[in-house]
């Protein structure tokens, strides 16, 4: 197996997997593990162009200190409540969450140095006891489950429908709804994990969503009303297999506390009549006003942990959310009634809570899926994601150049994945060995670990360096961008040059943990903490001109920040 990293300097390079499994395997044991020497050095480096882009732009954003973790899945699956099943380290944007639109981001404070507001974020790494069992209880469990479709939910996140096209709006959202179930009942005739089913279904499912979504997409405009932003995003739905949680270990929830907890507010958009076509302008701009409010108020949730007593969440935060939506809600009503028959009871959506604990269906009930399970307890565990959260003791982000070709900009909210959550149950193709230790950058592994005495344990993780020219995201989340040739360093034909994301992370594990097998990462519940399954993902949130400045670092071939 190959895939394409870029090497120790600023260049994409080519990893052939040396030290690993390499599979789709799920199984965790002691054989997830290797010691690090055993490795053959196996990243390289192609040659340079004299056109090559050699410098190096780095961002400090941290390591996670204001301590934002978040089962959400902001890129893979937006909309989708929990959808990870697993929990996220999140640095840069503070406010971003599953359903945090572009301007959502763009306002959010960050933790990022140079005010960079992009979003970095990848599974978190525990120590614990437990987790190194085998495999067989995940396997057995596993064999006797099905799987559910799980689809980002689209009413929700809809601009203001004009009157004309409210009928046929309507009629393709319940188009969406029978698609997702007739999807579902096709995996939940099987048992266990069937690859090539779950990847058929899918695709068939997202062909008819994506026309679907271009269909009400053309409808809203062709009545006068505003292009819905981001439709693509909402196209790819995933197979869930959190029903093995009832046969796994399940958390003491006496202490509970959620990860970093969310505002939860009643849904707007698909509450409302047909707007008039003179109001449209007007409720647009106030259901982002709504969109904004509980993004601050997300934020606010961030910044503020550990502050005040008892009630300060609702003085500080629901309160005045509560009194914001009131106002705006009032004017929606008030700018309907003017030409059409004035909404009532929307003064009834204005009341928000904070989820601590407690699941939420993920989409509307389109489907037998029960509501995905929020973390639990001081160290926000998960089924079968258990033990201590590891912090980072450093978080290294720079952007790189190409070598055979000068860089353009990367466009402002521009999505990223790099790797696969799910090689078990999707295939292992997207998925790239990232593991190695310090002092070893000239080897990477499929597998944890097992780094000398003083060495930390590190996952480099390398994104697209190659962008389509046009878009910010793609129906799958992957085919806007590409990697470099992992010989040459070209980006395929019709894919441009942006800077290159590289993040490395780096821990301090105790030896003993490691040869131990102790340290694992959160994943999904069928890849039973498959060292395979590492990904990270990456909005863009930089503003125009500093990506102006991290591209022309990169073509003078200097080292900036």
């Amino acid at each position: 197996m190959a895939v394409v990293l870029a090497a120790s300097g600023v260049l994409t390079a080519t990893f052939v997997s040396g030290g690993g499994r390499g599979t789709a395997d799920a199984a965790t044991s002691l054989s997830a593990f290797v010691a690090i020497e055993r490795v053959r050095p196996n990243v390289a480096r192609p040659p340079l162009d004299p056109k090559a882009s050699t410098g190096r732009f780095t961002v400090d954003c941290g390591t996670n200190r204001t301590g934002k973790f978040s089962p959400d899945n902001p890129v893979a699956q937006p909309g989708v409540k929990n959808g990870a099943e697993h929990v996220h380290d999140f640095v840069g944007n503070l406010a971003i969450t599953a359903n945090s639109s572009d301007a959502d981001l763009a306002a959010s404070g960050t933790t990022c140095e140079n005010g960079d507001r992009s979003s970095y974020f990848w599974p978190v790494v525990r120590i614990d006891r437990s987790v190194r069992s085998g495999g067989g209880d995940v396997r057995a469990a596993l064999a006797a489950t099905s799987g559910t479709v799980t689809c980002p939910a689209v009413r929700d996140r809809l601009p203001a429908v004009p009157v004309p096209a409210r009928a046929a709006v309507d009629r393709r959202l319940a188009e969406l709804d029978r698609l997702e179930a007739a999807a579902d009942r096709r995996i939940l005739g099987t048992r266990g994990v069937d690859v090539r089913l779950n990847n058929d279904v899918l695709q068939w499912l997202r062909v008819r969503r994506a026309a679907t979504l271009t269909g009400l997409g053309d409808t809203i405009r062709a009545a006068g009303g505003q292009a819905p932003a981001g439709l693509v995003s909402l196209t790819d739905c995933d197979v869930s297999y959190d029903g093995i949680h009832a046969s796994l270990h399940t958390t003491d929830t006496a202490a509970a506390s959620a990860a970093t907890p969310q505002v939860s507010c009643p849904s707007v958009r698909d509450r409302l009549p047909g707007v008039p076509r003179q109001a449209l302008a007007e409720v647009d701009r106030a259901l982002a006003e709504l969109d904004r409010q509980v993004s601050e108020a997300n934020q606010r949730l961030v910044t503020s942990r550990g502050e005040g007593g008892a009630g300060f969440v609702e003085n500080a935060v629901l309160g005045p959310l509560r009194a914001r939506r009131t106002a705006v809600l009032d004017r929606i009503a008030i700018a309907i009634g003017r030409d059409g028959p004035r909404p009532q009871g929307l003064d009834a959506l204005a009341r928000c809570s904070v989820d601590q604990g407690k699941g939420q269906p993920a989409t509307p009930p389109a489907s037998s899926a029960s509501p995905l399970p929020e973390p639990q307890g001081p160290n926000l565990e998960l089924p079968h994601n258990t033990g201590r959260i590891l912090r980072p003791e450093a978080v290294v982000i720079e952007y790189r150049g190409n070598p055979v070709s000068k860089v353009v900009p990367m466009p402002r909210f521009l999505r990223e994945l790099t790797g696969d959550a799910k090689p078990t149950s999707r295939g292992p193709a997207n998925a790239r060995a990232i593991w190695t230790c310090s002092g070893f950058g000239d080897r990477l592994s499929d597998k944890y670990p097992i780094c000398p005495a003083g060495r930390q344990v590190q996952r480099v993780q390398d994104f697209p360096g190659c962008w389509d020219g046009r878009n910010t995201d793609s129906a799958n989340h992957r085919d806007h961008v590409a990697f470099a040739d992992r010989a040459t360093g070209a980006c395929p034909r019709g894919f441009t040059a942006i800077p290159q994301l590289r993040i490395t992370v780096s821990y301090d594990i105790p030896r003993g943990v490691q040869l131990s097998g102790r340290y694992a990462l959160d994943s999904f519940p069928e890849e039973n903490h498959n060292p395979f399954s590492d990904h990270n993902d990456f909005v863009n949130v930089n503003s125009t001109r500093t990506m102006q400045r991290i591209a022309a670092c990169l073509n003078s071939g200097r080292n900036c920040r």
